[in-house]
């Protein structure tokens, strides 16, 4: 059954129109009166509904039942990630959210590629949310990880720190596997630099501000292959 995000206060019986680009999905899906849909809007659960009205770029629907499914994952797992250039980074916010990621901070580091600022990030932040938003609707979660927008790391460590485990991928000589490092912790924030890693004075910073170094075993990932073999060694 077709799944839209549809960010808006639901509830049974209710007749809503659907936000436009939900609307043109339904169009482009050549949905007609009466098909039956289902909706989230990242507040927990999904509701099932059907099509009431096709406009010509308008479409509304019928609020059914509220279903109280979650599909999250038991660990939050929070990704800082040096932004890979292109389309990786696309690709690693639509995988990472398929694989249960809680959030994604995208950082630039020294050794980044892609440099944002301005208008520029601001709108590259909201193409990874949309991204974010439609493997939420693909791989049936029902939360859309929200996707921050761009730091520079520097400014990001300097953040109070937030609760949960912080581990720095890392092929320093003592940093233990991932999962041991990230033990029984209920959240646990994953840092890991761009196309040719983290320099070594932004890995001490980041050392000193409390992470600690992981290691996803001997080979030398890419940026967006860390973040997704991350998230599998976390069990989600």
């Amino acid at each position: 059954m077709p799944r839209f995000h549809c960010p808006l206060p639901l509830a049974t019986g209710a007749r809503i129109a659907l936000p436009p680009t939900a609307a043109r999905h339904v169009q482009v899906l050549r949905l007609q009166p009466g098909d039956a849909v289902t909706l989230f809007n990242g507040e927990g659960g999904e509701w099932s509904a059907a099509v009431t009205r096709m406009g010509r770029s308008d479409v509304e629907v019928e609020v059914g039942a509220h279903a109280a499914i979650e599909r999250e994952a038991a660990r939050a797992v929070h990704l800082v990630v040096g932004m890979p250039a292109n389309e990786r980074m696309d690709w690693l916010v639509e995988k990472a959210t398929e694989l249960g990621a809680a959030s994604i901070q995208p950082v630039a580091a020294a050794r980044s590629v892609l440099k944002l600022a301005g208008e520029r990030a601001a709108k590259r932040q909201a193409h990874w949310q949309a991204i974010a938003v439609a493997a939420c609707e693909q791989c049936g979660r029902n939360r859309v990880p929200p996707v921050a927008a761009p730091l520079p790391l520097a400014d990001w460590l300097r953040r109070p720190a937030a609760e949960g485990a912080r581990l720095l991928l890392s092929l320093r000589d003592g940093a233990r596997p991932l999962q041991e490092a990230a033990g029984h912790a209920g959240a646990v924030w994953v840092l890991h630099g761009p196309e040719g890693g983290l320099s070594v004075q932004e890995e001490d910073a980041a050392l000193a501000q409390g992470f600690a170094p992981a290691s996803l075993g001997a080979r030398v990932l890419r940026a967006e292959t860390a973040s997704v073999a991350a998230l599998a060694v976390l069990g989600l």
